[in-house]
């Protein structure tokens, strides 16, 4: 995967995280700002229909009214809101946020206003509970307290337990402050005011179980964080595979395209997509198909033709020894007929090393072989077939310093044999090969004083069964392969083949080069 497609789905995922974190954090504070006013108004709704329904509360909880100025006053003094109004008449307790924490206010049956300050809501309402649980319990006798203590929680919303065994009792920290006060808020865990234990005037015990806390983390609200969070996350991977897929789909229809027969059919992707690589891979296949469709309807048209020729003279020649009756002719029509079939023979050789070039090219084996060697030994041949030319090597003596290379020495020969012949074949008297090797190049000149070839025709000489001339004799020589198989050799050595004008011959120059594929060279 390349750096620029990790850093855009880095910054991708990236964005993806912050946005979740900025809708997670909006979601969880304005769900809770609604639930915490809700709370604020059903959590104290008990205390303050209790107080609402006392004929003079003020003064019957004169202590409510010192700690968290509890008032009675009439509607009209009040400068209040028309919602607050309208909510207050129907019985609702509304809660506001004071100066100095909360107002909470009720209307009375009268049609005063009742209000109470809390500093902190959960834990004065808490002990306001159970002060005023324990004004009336100790306004009671013992034997009438169970009825009164029933009534009370059911009223105030609370459990009201008598501590009368050892294992029932608080740890001794919490009784110490219960001496002191008479009214201790505390819970199982720190920080957690969920029960209140009260002493009445004769020492007895009573536990209040309180409602819960608020608490931001209620299940509704983690449920709609998961179901937030899960959204989100669908809906980018969801539009990423669909991007993906988008590219996967125009893959698939450029395939189906060349499989309907469309071999100019390529598809287009960007590079920063996930898919581009692929894209490149398969534009690369169809590009390969497409050259062996094409080299493979050139080999069948140009080999019908190449064919027809010597498969005519043989027909031909075998009519003639029917009809012949001189041992004379009939061995040289015998000779000819062989000849023929040497021709195919031939044919067959030149088009199949073609075709293993083209389609994929051969096994190779590189290892490694002295290129001058090859050289000499081409040369050394070619005088052996061509005796009324002159042939000559140029090899200096820096180039077989470094004449050991990796190379496959049955192809390179095959080439350099290749461009030696076809130079024989246009030479008036003359060919030279020259060899020149440094540390990264090998490179062999093949060079004649032949007619040459022209420049507009330098591209054209190496298409397969192109040939310059349209001649179809034997004397034509070859068949229009040989420069083709040079080239496919020189291309799976990673190397080029190329013709231009040898200026110390005039003829033409076919030139071979490649790397030369050594790791370490020995100085002699």
């Amino acid at each position: 995967m390349s750096l620029k497609i990790f850093l855009k789905l880095y910054a991708r995922l990236a964005g993806i995280a912050a946005l979740v974190g900025i809708l997670c954090v909006v979601l969880f504070n304005g769900l809770n700002s609604v639930r915490h006013q809700f709370w604020l108004e059903r959590f104290p709704e008990p205390l303050m229909r209790w107080l609402a329904e006392s004929p003079a509360p003020e003064r019957q909880y004169h202590w409510l009214s010192a700690w968290y100025d509890l008032k009675r006053l009439p509607a009209g003094e009040m400068t209040l809101s028309p919602v607050v109004r309208e909510r207050l008449g129907y019985g609702q307790v509304v809660a506001e946020e004071a100066p100095t924490g909360f107002r909470l206010m009720v209307e009375t049956p009268s049609g005063n206003i009742l209000q109470i300050r809390f500093e902190e809501p959960y834990f004065g309402v808490s002990r306001a509970l159970a002060l005023v649980v324990r004004w009336h319990l100790d306004s009671v006798d013992s034997a009438g307290r169970e009825d009164v203590a029933a009534r009370l929680g059911g009223h105030l919303g609370v459990s009201i337990t008598r501590l009368d065994q050892a294992s029932m009792l608080p740890p001794d920290p919490v009784l110490q402050q219960i001496a002191e006060q008479g009214v201790v808020l505390y819970g199982p865990e720190q920080g957690d005011r969920r029960n209140a234990l009260v002493r009445l005037a004769d020492g007895t015990l009573l536990l209040v179980g309180l409602p819960a806390p608020f608490s931001p983390f209620g299940w509704p609200v983690l449920s709609l964080l998961v179901l937030l969070i899960g959204s989100v996350l669908a809906l980018a991977l969801w539009l990423a595979l669909k991007a993906v897929d988008n590219n996967l789909r125009q893959v698939e229809s450029v395939a189906i395209r060349i499989a309907r027969g469309e071999m100019g059919a390529r598809v287009e992707a960007g590079t920063s997509t996930l898919v581009s690589r692929l894209a490149a891979a398969f534009n690369g296949m169809a590009e390969h198909i497409q050259r062996l469709v094409q080299v493979q309807r050139e080999m069948i048209h140009a080999v019908s033709h190449e064919l027809r020729t010597p498969v005519a003279r043989i027909r031909f020649g075998v009519q003639m020894i029917e009809d012949c009756q001189d041992q004379k002719m009939l061995h040289k029509q015998l000779e000819g007929i062989d000849g023929d079939i040497q021709e195919l023979d031939e044919l067959i050789d030149e088009i199949l090393t073609y075709a293993r070039l083209e389609q994929g090219g051969p096994v190779f084996s590189l290892r490694e072989h002295s290129v001058t060697e090859i050289v000499r030994q081409v040369v050394s041949e070619q005088r052996v077939i061509r005796p009324n030319l002159t042939i000559d090597s140029d090899i200096d003596d820096d180039t077989e310093h470094f004449a050991l290379s990796d190379i496959e020495p049955r192809y390179i020969h095959r080439a350099i044999q290749n461009l030696v012949g076809n130079a024989g074949r246009y030479a008036s008297g003359r060919v030279l090969v020259r060899c020149r090797i440094d540390e990264d190049n090998c490179r062999v000149d093949v060079e004649d004083d032949g007619p040459g070839v022209p420049e507009e025709d330098w591209e054209k000489v190496f298409t397969a069964f192109a040939r310059l001339d349209d001649s179809r004799t034997r004397t034509s020589g070859g068949y229009g392969l040989g420069l083709s198989i040079v080239r496919r050799i020189l291309y799976w050595h990673g190397g080029q083949a190329f013709v231009s004008r040898s200026e110390e011959l005039g003829g033409a120059r076919f030139s071979l080069v490649w790397p030369r594929r050594k790791p370490a060279d020995t100085v002699l």
